[in-house]
């Protein structure tokens, strides 16, 4: 949210899914698509079969690898130094679109003089892709006529995430690609509503619809509203929250529908967190491992015991019904009003449409969506009025920034916050697998499921396994500089050597011990993607 934001004025996907088969490029970075979003790949399959050329960069050979050409198998944390190269190159041979960089865009004149100094050669050795794979990828890329960014991950989960979305938007911007149909850059979301959670204004910078806090006009209308007066300066974000709890500064947390004992990074920091809190209350449809530190546990409603909206990754806000009554009796939304409630505010509603009701007269880009509007097919945000048919593709005429203008942002490399020693050698890399779902606490009670992925298995290279002596199937002990987890190894060439992969599905091998505490600075996201492990053969 924060990158695209602030480079284009809206963190979300440009386009719709529908128009990825009709791209002549897709440019896939830091995305396991057919693994982490399969509804998604379906569209990337069909542009294959429409002609498309890929480019995919990403650490891993991951099964969209065999259809590109070239594969950008950077190091981890070297995304700035791969996309600057890219844009060196396309700058140096003229492949630019001066039209659309005059006319559209501000600050190119500074990216410019950034982007000289990265060389093929330089970026070659910062991130391992040959010159001639970043030579073919920028040409690729540039001469397009229809050129699509999709990205996921790889790029946020870094120290240097927000940067990396800037540098994927400065790379669209100098090309002009966006603002088109099958033209853009899609933001693919980690799971089906995170865009519309996000849009509601979790982050503590915002209202819902990416409202500042800090505006007067803004928090004036939401007062105005709620007949509260509401602080000047934003909260804390997630991950600060913990840090404030082993402070002493933080007494009570309310967690619904997260499981951040197990999927948070540092565990041992968040456990020490959980233990500091004076009363944690968590809400879920299953036991967790936050569960287990609330002192109160409230039931939950699954997606199939209740109504309302998810607004999925590419903006789309769809109906939701219910198939059955909650099971414990409430939905959430019905737990918060009852709380507020009985906590001195009154919170009244009869049904979640007059909460959309609410939503719709906060929220500009949710104006013009109600209920009935949804009921057969879901609308694209921005829908400003109840007429208004919903937006396929943003930044058609202007892009919703000060002057109507996107940003160019000079950036520079600055790779992983903690990177391989003598003492831990190799990189983990964490990430999702196609059969089950983030925390495992839904998928892992399906049995046909754990059939198939029974538990969890370190990728580890062939060159690495014949130096370790490790075999296929050996159990061994993976350490950092905050924990340790015993898991079997999968032999695999998937891995680069030097590179090992672990998900973060089961709760006998909580991976997440292992990673560590670096976050981006702007956005607060924790650095999944690279972390300095250790391998010993028990």
């Amino acid at each position: 949210m924060a990158g695209l934001a602030n480079s284009l004025g809206a963190g979300a996907a440009s386009n719709s899914f529908n128009q990825i088969k009709d791209a002549d490029v897709l440019f896939i970075f830091g995305s396991n698509t057919t693994e982490g979003h399969p509804i998604v790949s379906l569209h990337v399959h069909k542009a294959i079969k429409n002609g498309a050329k890929i480019i995919v960069a990403d650490p891993r050979k991951i099964e969209l690898t065999k259809y590109a050409n070239p594969w950008l198998n950077l190091k981890p944390g070297s995304n700035i130094a791969l996309l600057n190269g890219l844009i060196h190159i396309i700058l140096k041979e003229g492949l630019q679109n001066n039209e659309f960089i005059k006319n559209r865009t501000e600050g190119f004149d500074e990216l410019k003089e950034t982007i000289k100094n990265y060389t093929p050669e330089l970026v070659e050795k910062l991130t391992g892709v040959s010159k001639d794979k970043l030579e073919k990828a920028a040409h690729i890329y540039a001469s397009a006529k229809n050129a699509m960014i999709l990205y996921g991950l790889g790029i946020t989960e870094h120290q240097t995430g927000t940067e990396n979305a800037m540098a994927i938007a400065n790379l669209a911007l100098s090309c002009g690609h966006i603002g088109r149909p099958s033209t853009g850059i899609m933001a693919l979301r980690g799971q089906n509503n995170v865009q519309g959670a996000s849009d509601m204004g979790p982050a503590p910078t915002v209202y819902t619809g990416y409202q500042y806090v800090s505006k007067p006009e803004i928090r004036e209308k939401f007062e105005t509203t709620w007949h509260v007066k509401l602080p000047t300066a934003p909260g804390l974000k997630s991950v600060e929250m913990f840090d404030k709890a082993i402070e002493g500064k933080l007494k009570g947390i309310f967690i619904m529908g997260a499981d951040t004992g197990q999927t948070d990074p540092n565990l041992n920091h968040i456990w020490k967190a959980f233990e500091s809190i004076d009363f944690m209350v968590a809400c879920d449809i299953f036991h967790t491992h936050t569960t287990r530190f609330a002192d109160v546990i409230l039931p939950g409603a699954s997606f199939a015991e209740k109504d309302g909206t998810f607004t999925n990754g590419e903006r789309r806000i769809q109906r939701v019904r219910k198939a059955i009554a909650p099971i414990a009796g409430m939905a959430e939304w019905q737990i918060i009003s009852e709380l507020c409630t009985r906590m001195g505010y009154p919170l009244k509603y009869n049904h979640p449409s007059e909460i959309m009701e609410e939503i719709a007269k906060l929220t500009p880009n949710y104006a013009g969506i109600t209920y009935e509007r949804i009921e057969e097919e879901g609308i694209q945000w921005p829908c400003t009025t109840k007429d208004h048919p919903g937006t396929t593709t943003l930044y058609q005429e202007q892009f919703n920034r000060p002057g109507g203008k996107a940003l160019f942002i000079s950036l520079e490399h600055k790779g992983s916050g903690e990177v391989p020693d003598n003492e831990y050698p190799y990189v983990l890399i964490t990430g999702r697998r196609r059969e089950h779902y983030n925390n495992g606490s839904m998928t892992r009670r399906v049995k046909e499921i754990m059939e198939i992925s029974p538990e969890e298995l370190l990728e580890l290279h062939p060159a690495d396994a014949d130096k370790l002596e490790i075999k296929n199937g050996d159990i061994v002990k993976v350490t950092s500089r905050r924990g340790k987890i015993h898991v079997k190894t999968k032999v695999t060439n998937r891995s680069q050597a030097g590179n090992v992969f672990l998900a973060f599905h089961f709760d006998t091998t909580v991976t997440n011990i292992l990673t560590s505490a670096y976050r981006d600075s702007i956005a607060g996201t924790p650095e999944y993607k690279s972390c300095a492990v250790r391998i010993d053969k028990l």
